[in-house]
C-alpha cells in the first residue's frame, strides 16, 4: 500500500484516505441516478445509462488513483449531461447515437491535446492571480451547488432564500449546522459523520425511504447495457454523423468543440481549484510538467487519466465523464493520494448492486458538505488584489461569475477575455502567454457560435 501511494510522502494514512474516499463517493453519489434521468429523455434506456454511468466513474476514478496518484474522482458531469439532451438532442435534433458519437470524438481529441501537451501549456499560461480567483470561484460555485440542490435559494425573477418550512430543508439545516460544530470541534471524518448523521436522522422522520419502486436492479441494467454499449461504432452513430454534409457538417465540429472547450477547461479549473490550495499539485511539480516528457507528473497523469474518461463513457453509452469538483469534499477531510479514489471506485461498484441505498442517500445530506468545502475553498480569495482594478476585474469573473453563470468554464472564459482587454488598454500585451491568446480567441469563437448557430 505504501509502495503504490507513497502514503507517508503525501502525510496521510489508510484510515484518512478511506474516510476521504467515503466522503467523495456520498457527496457525488447523486449522479448515479440523475444521469440516466436526463439521458434517459433522449431516447436512451435508464437501466443502459444507469450502468454506463457507473462503469465510466470506476474506470475513470480507477485510472486517476492507480495511474496518477490522485484522489479525483470522475463521472459523468452535470450540465455536460443537459447540453447533451436539451441542445444536441433537443435543440439541434441529433439522435442520442449521433450526440454519443459527438462525445466519443470529443474524447479523442481531449487525449490528443493532452499527449501534445496543449493542456499543460494552458494551466502554465493562467496567471497566478486568475489562479487564486478560480481556486475561490469554485468554492463558490460548490456551494451554490449545495444551495440549489437542496432547493435552500430559490431562482425565481429575483433569486431568494426559500421558507423554511419543509422537513428536508430543516433537515439540510441540522446537517450544516453539524457540519460547523465537528469541524469547529475539530472531529476527524467531521463531513462524512455529518452525512450518515443526516440521513439516519431523515430516515427517522420519513424524508429518507431506501429500497423505493423507482429503482431499477442490476440484472434488468445489464439486459438493457446492449442497447448502449458500442453503439458509437455502428451506422447509426459515427456511420451518420457527417454524412449531411455542408451546414450540418459545421454544426457537427462547433457541438464537438463546444464539448471539448466545456470538458477541458471544467477539469483545468478542478485541478487549479482544489490541487494547489491542498498541495496535490505543488508548484515543484507543476515546474517538473513544464520540462517532462512523457507522463512522469502527477499533473502530465491526472489530465491523461480525465482524458481517456469521455472515450470510455461514450462507448458504454454515457455522456462526458469528467473529473467531479465534489472531489474536494475528500480533499477536506485529508485525501491526498489515489488510494481516495480507489475507494470511491469500489463504492462504486457496490452501488450497481445497491442503487436502492444509494439513491435514497438524501441532497439534505450531502449539499451541506458542498456547502462548507466552498467556504473553505473561498479562502483562495484572499490571494487576490481587490484594491487594483487591472487584477480585480479578471478575477472577478474567474471567481463570482463562475457561480452567477453557474458554469465553471464560463467563468474562465469571460476572465480570459477580460484580462487581455485590461492588458490591452494597459499596453503590456507581452505579459499575456501565447496560449492564453490562443484560448480567448477561441473563448470568443465559441460564444460567436453558439449565437449564430
Amino acid at each position: 500500500m505504501e509502495a503504490l501511494f507513497k502514503l507517508k510522502q503525501n502525510k496521510t494514512t489508510v484510515g484518512t484516505e478511506i474516510i476521504a474516499g467515503f466522503t467523495t463517493f456520498f457527496a457525488m453519489a447523486y449522479i448515479i441516478v440523475v444521469n440516466p434521468g436526463i439521458l434517459a429523455q433522449s431516447g436512451m434506456e435508464w437501466g443502459a445509462v444507469f450502468l454506463a454511468t457507473i462503469i465510466s466513474a470506476v474506470v475513470g476514478t480507477l485510472v486517476m488513483g492507480l495511474f496518477a496518484n490522485v484522489p479525483y474522482a470522475q463521472a459523468p458531469g452535470m450540465g455536460l449531461n443537459a447540453f447533451f439532451v436539451y441542445t444536441v438532442c433537443f435543440g439541434l435534433g441529433y439522435t442520442w447515437q449521433q450526440a454519443l458519437s459527438m462525445v466519443f470524438v470529443c474524447g479523442i481529441i481531449n487525449i490528443i491535446i493532452t499527449v501534445t501537451k496543449i493542456r499543460k501549456y494552458i494551466i502554465k499560461s493562467i496567471p497566478r492571480s486568475l489562479q487564486h480567483a478560480i481556486s475561490g470561484g469554485i468554492g463558490l460555485f460548490i456551494a451554490y451547488i449545495g444551495f440549489l440542490n437542496i432547493g435552500f435559494v430559490e431562482l425565481g425573477a429575483v433569486p431568494s432564500m426559500a421558507i423554511i418550512n419543509s422537513p428536508e430543508l430543516l433537515l439540510f439545516l441540522f446537517g450544516l449546522l453539524l457540519i460547523v460544530v465537528l469541524l469547529t470541534l475539530k472531529v476527524k471524518g467531521a463531513i462524512l459523520i455529518s452525512i450518515i448523521a443526516t440521513t439516519v436522522l431523515g430516515a427517522l422522520i420519513g424524508v429518507v425511504s431506501f429500497g423505493g419502486a423507482d429503482t431499477i436492479s442490476f440484472a434488468d441494467s445489464a439486459k438493457a447495457l446492449p442497447t448502449t454499449l458500442g453503439v458509437i461504432f455502428t451506422k447509426e452513430g459515427l456511420g451518420s454523423l457527417f454524412t449531411g454534409g455542408g451546414r450540418s457538417i459545421v454544426i457537427v465540429l462547433v457541438t464537438i468543440f463546444s464539448f471539448s472547450l466545456s470538458d477541458t477547461f471544467d477539469t483545468i479549473g478542478t485541478f487549479i481549484g482544489t490541487g494547489r490550495r491542498s498541495g496535490i499539485f505543488s508548484e515543484a511539480d507543476e515546474k517538473a510538467m513544464e520540462s517532462s516528457v512523457g507522463f512522469k507528473t502527477k499533473m502530465d497523469k491526472a489530465l491523461f487519466a480525465d482524458a481517456i474518461a469521455t472515450s470510455v463513457g461514450a462507448i458504454f453509452g454515457t455522456s462526458n465523464t469528467t473529473t467531479y469538483v465534489e472531489s474536494a469534499a475528500g480533499i477536506a477531510e485529508g485525501g491526498r493520494t489515489g488510494l481516495t479514489s480507489v475507494v470511491v471506485a469500489v463504492l462504486f461498484i457496490i452501488s450497481a448492486f445497491a442503487a436502492s441505498f444509494v439513491s435514497a442517500i438524501p441532497t439534505a445530506a450531502t449539499a451541506p458538505a458542498l456547502v462548507i468545502v466552498g467556504i473553505m475553498m473561498a479562502s483562495s480569495f484572499i490571494d487576490v488584489k481587490w484594491t487594483d482594478l487591472d487584477e480585480a476585474v479578471p478575477a472577478f469573473f474567474a471567481g463570482v461569475f463562475m457561480a452567477f453563470s453557474y458554469s465553471i468554464t464560463t467563468g474562465i472564459a469571460t476572465s480570459f477575455i477580460l484580462y487581455c482587454i485590461v492588458k490591452i488598454c494597459k499596453k503590456k500585451l507581452k505579459e499575456v502567454h501565447p496560449s492564453m491568446w490562443v484560448c480567448t480567441c477561441l473563448f470568443v469563437l465559441n460564444f460567436i457560435l453558439q449565437a449564430v448557430i
